[in-house]
């Protein structure tokens, strides 16, 4: 006989993003650590490479965005650590619940602090590297659809190093190349309005990118945190 949960998925998932959110408010400097790389990053390249606006502005799409990757990069390494060494990550695959639920309130929380708070601030950087206003508006949805699918992406090498002792570097091996094409795209949606272009197109690639992510990524990161426990 098929083993029934004790609560319902909704109530789980409720349970999870709430531990998540407790975990994330206990470490503060977890909070922050993005957004201090990015503003660190941000204004410290206008004293590099000088205070010529033009210059500035030409470089600040490709800048924002890289920095934004680096950031999310950073934060995935301990995504699941702290469950895998507790293990809350065995008992929660030991529950009989679906992965995939089990998942989603660890991303959630994980791109709002390095996703959705650096796309809102993101105004204030394009401001600081003189990027013209007709192109912050694609920034930050740009930012908000590109950072969903970095999330996952993170999460992924994050499952399945999460029983390495020194899995960053192998993080960034196994996924930067996926990370290309979001890079790309999400760059070239920015500098779409600055030549007198739609954005939309591009846009809607890193919407689908997202989509795609959101639907199979949760049971790839499932699949690799039980690898990796199993192993």
């Amino acid at each position: 006989m098929s083993r029934v949960p004790p609560v319902s998925v909704t109530a789980l998932l409720g349970h999870l993003l709430q531990r998540q959110w407790i975990l994330v408010l206990r470490r503060p400097v977890q909070l922050v650590h993005p957004l201090l790389f990015f503003c660190l990053v941000v204004f410290m390249f206008p004293i590099g490479l000088g205070p010529a606006t033009e210059v500035l502005g030409q470089f600040a799409p490709a800048l924002l965005w890289i920095v934004a990757l680096l950031a999310n990069l950073i934060g995935s390494d301990s995504l699941f650590r702290d469950d895998f060494a507790d293990g809350s990550i065995d008992q929660l695959l030991l529950s009989g619940y679906p992965l995939y639920f089990v998942v989603i309130p660890h991303l959630l929380v994980h791109w709002l602090i390095t996703g959705v708070i650096l796309a809102l601030g993101a105004p204030l950087f394009a401001y600081t590297l003189a990027m013209p206003a007709v192109a912050i508006p694609t920034l930050v949805v740009s930012l908000l659809l590109g950072t969903g699918t970095l999330t996952v992406l993170g999460a992924l090498g994050a499952a399945l190093t999460v029983g390495l002792r020194r899995g960053g570097g192998l993080i960034t091996l196994l996924i930067a190349p996926f990370y290309i094409p979001v890079l790309i795209f999400g760059v070239a949606a920015v500098e779409a309005p600055l030549n007198g272009a739609t954005a939309s197109p591009y846009l809607a690639l890193l919407g689908a990118f997202f989509a795609a992510s959101l639907a199979l990524g949760p049971l790839a990161i499932g699949a690799g945190l039980r690898i990796s426990v199993d192993g």
